[in-house]
């Protein structure tokens, strides 16, 4: 009878593996990814506004600081696809999936230190006007039909560092139709009487600049997700796993003299293997919650009045099949996720209910 037990414990290896893959996909879709993108091809560096901005979201284990800091789930970054020296940038969207709702757009552009000229021209005059439109006939850029106008700003002739520029409208049409996308033109005009050299306004282009300095388009989305709608219980295999059905007696057992608490769950992006693309956190604890809830049910328990009544009529055995209440999570928190999507853009997403951050019996 051993012999037999112990058999159940080993899955046929096809069936482990396609276990495997179909548990690794599952859990792709609770971070809402497809595929898993592909690792980049060199080792690349995140933009650093990405790394600052999720360094101000959450913690070192992915856990979120505060959830009202970002308006949606999604913050995506776009690399500019021209590398022209002309003020031309074109940004591929593809990667949005149609489900995202654009909530606000930004063009990031480096302004270089440039040479002032001195004399008292450039002090009274000292003015530009930087204006961004959208490039909707590439073939009709001198006249008002080939372009529209987003934003304008006045800027300083002295000077040097990330100017920010709104452009939410240009992504929802791009988005409505992609086919529609022709890029964004960047302008620098002199102000006053006499013509300011424009040249002496100077953003990096994407060819010629350090990784650090491109032009960037930063995208804030929400796909809509709340919460991860995923019973692991669908996992195939999962209604009668493989035991030694005495461990799992024991296992039982030692559980009815523990009383219900939190404990570790180590996620390791690592030993799942995506390390690759994920950027952080490299792991994280889901914890998860185990432990009896024995009657009568103490307030460091944590229960509901359902479980009180619950573990009551179960005590009394007033209802033949009425379980104790279990120990589950009753509080919950989201982690963020810092990755290279499939076109090597960089993502940060947040994603609610992700790590169980009290336990109660309910």
């Amino acid at each position: 009878g051993f012999g037999r037990m112990v058999l159940l414990l080993v899955l046929p290896e096809e069936e482990s593996e396609d276990m495997r893959t179909e548990a690794l996909r599952r859990l792709l879709e609770v971070f809402g990814i497809e595929d898993p993108p592909r690792s980049p091809h060199h080792i690349k560096q995140p933009p650093q506004y990405m790394v600052d901005l999720y360094n101000t979201v959450a913690g070192a284990d992915g856990i979120t600081k505060d959830p009202d800091i970002l308006e949606g789930n999604t913050v995506r970054s776009f690399l500019d696809k021209t590398h022209s020296d002309e003020m031309h940038f074109l940004f591929i969207l593809s990667s949005v999936a149609k489900n995202e709702r654009i909530l606000t757009a930004e063009l990031h552009l480096f302004r270089l230190r440039t040479k002032v000229a001195e004399g008292p021209f450039y002090k009274r005059h000292h003015f530009c006007q930087v204006s961004v439109y959208q490039v909707l006939d590439k073939n009709k850029l001198d006249s008002f039909e080939g372009k529209k106008l987003l934003a304008a700003r006045l800027i300083t002739l002295q000077g040097s560092g990330w100017e920010v520029f709104g452009i939410t409208q240009a992504v929802r049409d791009w988005m409505e139709e992609d086919s529609s996308n022709h890029g964004l033109l960047v302008t620098v005009r002199g102000l006053g009487s006499a013509p300011v050299d424009p040249s002496m306004v100077r953003f990096a282009s994407g060819r010629d600049h350090h990784e650090s300095k491109k032009p960037m388009l930063v995208l804030f989305t929400d796909d809509g997700r709340r919460g991860a709608a995923l019973p692991i219980s669908s996992l195939p295999g999962q209604a009668n796993p493989p035991t030694l059905l005495s461990g799992a007696r024991n296992a039982r057992s030692l559980d009815q003299f523990l009383p219900c608490q939190r404990q570790l769950l180590s996620v390791d992006f690592e030993e799942i293997g995506w390390s690759g693309w994920i950027i952080s956190p490299k792991s994280y604890n889901a914890y998860h919650c185990k432990g009896s809830c024995p009657f009568p049910l103490g307030e460091n328990m944590r229960p509901t009045n359902h479980a009180t009544v619950q573990s009551i009529i179960n005590a009394l055995k007033l209802t033949q099949g009425v379980s104790s209440p279990c120990c589950v999570p009753d509080k919950l928190f989201s982690i963020n996720l810092l990755y290279f999507d499939d076109d090597e853009n960089v993502v940060l997403k947040q994603y609610d209910d992700m790590v169980a951050g009290s336990c109660g019996c309910h």
